[in-house]
């Protein structure tokens, strides 16, 4: 079965508590704290493995959580760090957060991978804290929570040329002539639902791979039909044959078949609109198609059209000849544009630093005010508030970040709740 989208739920391994530990050693008196700090929570990593063609294995499997780290121990031994949680997707894999939409990666080359859920870093342990002031520090921080979120995967095949046309133009049966492919051949409509891969060998060291995709209908780039699967897939494409039925055997207009599936490649996207087409005149074997041949050479005199019969093979040979030159056209340009962005100046770097998001804002429903900073729900998951220690330093960090006096300037007073993330608790002046 043939998956090429799928939505799922990935979340990064918690960061293991630090303790609260001492020395206890018989000849060490005053022994100082020994807390260990936690390990770190393990990643989950999206790695290509290009033996997969499919993303069948997310129908099944929809959650996908790494392991958190190692509790700290005593003596200052620090927990182990948990394991990366790997899962292997196919070449051609796009993925997106699902809630913001966020282009979070595309994976296309063998062993490239990506991390789409990051691990909770270890809580410190009391030997962290441990100061001039306070030689003997009671709290232990907990574990930072693991990165979680739902995210989104879009499969677009990896292929140098790509069929496209109206259904029942011949497109499966072309590749099942010049590949090993055997796509489903029927004298209906929509034949092929998913797209299909060969290899094609013209001799040695001459070859490309050919996609044959689902069936176009008018009103594609809409959702129409099978339309916007379609046209997903012929985005990596780096040249297009366009498969066209001269002999109108399912009564249709060869002019208008061409000039509808050109507008849906425009209103899809227009750099698609742009690609490198081969236009194909098949089924010339049948009485009626050099009349319509004629025709459309008439409207489209620009156009070289090659003509072929996939039914006996005529013109086969000189399709795939011209497909391989074109490909190497293309590939040549691509190589010229790169080395020509690599000689030009570069522009003076600039160095960014990630800086957390220290700021807070604070609203009011009622007698409650509701704190919103994504850094202090944070620390609040990592507070022990059954630790003294703990609780003081909480407080201390909510004063110099000036939560308090923001919430006194909105009015709150003693007794009011001032909620946190989930948590609670009554403002003291």
């Amino acid at each position: 079965m043939f998956i090429d989208q799928a939505k799922i739920y990935v979340k990064g391994g918690d960061g293991g508590d630090g303790i609260v530990s001492y020395r206890r050693e018989k000849y060490v008196p005053l022994g100082g704290p020994a807390g260990g700090d936690g390990g770190r929570g393990g990643d989950v990593v999206f790695i290509v493995d290009e033996g997969l063609r499919t993303l069948i294995d997310f129908k099944y499997q929809k959650h996908f959580k790494a392991k958190s780290g190692e509790r700290g121990k005593p003596k200052n031994q620090h927990g182990a760090s948990a394991d990366d949680f790997i899962v292997k997707v196919p070449p051609g894999t796009v993925i997106r957060d699902l809630d913001t939409n966020e282009f979070l990666g595309d994976l296309v080359h063998h062993g490239q991978k990506l991390v789409v859920a990051k691990g909770g870093r270890g809580g410190r342990g009391n030997t962290r804290f441990a100061s001039e002031s306070n030689k003997a520090p009671d709290m232990a921080e907990k574990g930072e929570p693991g990165q979680e979120r739902w995210i989104e995967l879009e499969l677009k095949v990896l292929a140098d040329v790509g069929l496209i046309g109206f259904p029942s133009v011949g497109k499966s049966t072309l590749l099942s002539k010049v590949s090993a492919a055997r796509p489903k051949v029927a004298a209906y409509p929509f034949t092929t639902l998913t797209p299909e891969l060969g290899v094609v060998r013209l001799d040695e060291g001459r070859s490309f791979v050919m996609a044959d995709l689902p069936g176009l209908i008018e009103g594609a780039h809409e959702g129409h039909g099978l339309g916007l699967d379609f046209l997903r897939h012929i985005e990596r494409t780096l040249l297009l044959i366009h498969v066209i039925d001269m002999a109108a055997m399912e009564g249709r207009d060869p002019i208008s078949d061409y000039e509808i599936i050109q507008h849906e490649l425009k209103y899809y996207h227009k750099h698609l609109e742009d690609k490198p087409q081969i236009v194909v005149a098949n089924k010339m074997d049948v009485p009626d198609a050099q009349e319509h041949l004629q025709k459309f050479l008439h409207r489209y005199p620009e156009l070289q059209v090659l003509t072929v019969s996939t039914l006996t093979g005529e013109g086969l040979d000189k399709l795939l000849n011209m497909t391989y030159e074109n490909l190497q056209v293309i590939l040549n340009q691509r190589k010229e544009e790169e080395k020509l962005q690599e000689n030009q100046p570069s522009e003076e770097k600039k160095i960014y630093r990630f800086e957390e998001n220290k700021k807070f804002e604070i609203r009011k429903e009622g007698n409650r005010y509701i704190v919103i900073s994504s850094q202090l729900e944070k620390m609040i998951k990592m507070t022990n508030f059954s630790q003294q220690d703990a609780v003081f330093r909480f407080q201390r960090i909510m004063k110099l970040q000036g939560v308090d006096e923001a919430l006194r300037q909105k009015g709150a007073q003693d007794g009011d709740t001032v909620q946190i993330g989930d948590m609670e608790f009554d403002f003291v002046e």
